[in-house]
């Protein structure tokens, strides 16, 4: 248990049983990821051969089939729900898993085109979707903090107008690049401003493209005060008041450590599993850095941080179209620009699927971040929706 948007005092923590476990609705099988968790990767170039987009989902894929046949699970309803990069490997996932008919896909905290990241956009000039689909994050974010010129009177609507800003407005001004006219700079960045909250005077010296990171330093600048990143309504204090960019994100300060303990506490104490083994929050091994290797710019982030050009979206198609009945539930938070909501939406609408299949995807945000569990009415949501998402296409 953690307070909502707060960062608690250490141990001990408070460890409950969840009320909105999906456990009434479906059996629940966590994986972890290679070298995560207890997992551990062995072998000859065993980098090469597990820490990477393809071999990820296929070391995933080979314990799926194995998990059916040992458990004779073959014949029962079947989900896949990834969070964050889970949504991309669920991506790859639902089109490796040929002769497995999935029932559905819960996407939480989607991101499958990773081209649309909002983290370091600057490194991939000429590429201006991450800023269009970032922006309604931001304007909710500057709803929540109160920064905004004039308050909406409520935010779903308000979101609505600055997605058709985005796409209708801003995404073609940046598309013109430096033939965009002074008279039109300037409009936008005024009309920027009343959604993000930023002045005018950065906006224009950003060239009206702003990553996460600058508007997480930004919108509360003057206080010396940096938003979240996973989840914008957490606050924390700057690292470096010159700093260009966020040097860090106050939600995961706040949370990690609580939940890294939950579960050491419930594995070791109550499962009586991991004596001796250390759980690994994330990978560590040190060819994870040498992930999907990627372009260094001059000056930009490590090759395998970029990301660029990875594409999952045909990979979700070509599922759909050979399972015409699988259904997908897209979920994310308002808060989060890690994996902005909105880049979940446009995403979506870019799938390359047939008309009739769209009606198999389905939409359901929270006032949360990129983890809505934090949020107990957002929990208690996601866990209603995902067990009528279950209900509704289990044995179809």
């Amino acid at each position: 248990v953690t307070t909502d948007t707060q960062h608690d005092a250490g141990a001990p923590y408070k460890i409950v049983d969840n009320d909105h476990c999906l456990l009434d609705s479906s059996d629940i099988v966590f994986i972890d990821a290679p070298a995560t968790g207890f997992s551990r990767i062995m072998g000859k170039d065993k980098e090469k051969a597990f820490l990477g987009t393809d071999q990820d989902a296929h070391a995933f894929e080979r314990f799926i089939r194995r998990f059916l046949t040992k458990f004779s699970r073959w014949n029962s309803p079947k989900y896949l729900l990834g969070e964050s990069y889970g949504t991309p490997r669920s991506a790859a996932l639902s089109a490796m898993l040929r002769g497995v008919d999935l029932n559905g896909i819960v996407l939480l905290s989607t991101t499958l085109a990773f081209d649309n990241w909002a983290d370091a956009p600057r490194w991939n000039p000429g590429v201006d979707q991450p800023y269009a689909v970032t922006l309604p994050t931001f304007a909710a974010t500057a709803y929540y903090h109160r920064r905004l010129p004039k308050q909406p009177p409520a935010l779903e609507p308000f979101l609505k107008e600055v997605e058709k800003f985005a796409i209708d407005e801003y995404l073609p001004a940046l598309l013109e690049g430096s033939e965009l006219s002074d008279a039109r700079r300037r409009a936008v960045a005024d009309k920027l401003r009343q959604y993000t909250g930023l002045p005018v005077a950065y906006l224009l010296k950003a060239n009206l493209r702003v990553s996460g990171g600058g508007f997480s330093k930004m919108l509360r600048d003057e206080e010396g005060i940096t938003t979240g990143r996973l989840d914008t309504r957490y606050l924390g204090p700057d690292f470096n008041r010159l700093s260009e960019e966020a040097e860090y994100d106050p939600q995961s300060a706040a949370v990690s450590a609580a939940y890294t303990t939950a579960i050491n506490q419930y594995l070791r104490s109550q499962l009586g599993y991991g004596a001796g083994m250390t759980y690994l929050p994330m990978a560590q091994e040190p060819g994870f850095a040498q992930w999907d290797q990627r372009h260094q710019a001059p000056g930009g982030p490590p090759a395998a941080a970029a990301g660029s050009g990875t594409n999952l979206l045909p990979d979700l198609a070509t599922a759909m179209k050979a399972n015409p009945k699988m259904k997908v539930l897209v979920t994310g938070g308002y808060y989060d620009w890690a994996t902005p909501f909105f880049e979940g939406i446009f995403e979506m609408r870019h799938l390359p699927i047939p008309a009739n299949l769209r009606s198999n995807i389905s939409y359901r945000y929270y006032e949360a971040g990129h983890m809505v569990y934090v949020n107990e009415n957002a929990l208690r949501q996601f866990h209603d929706d995902v067990s009528a998402f279950i209900r509704g296409s289990a044995g179809q």
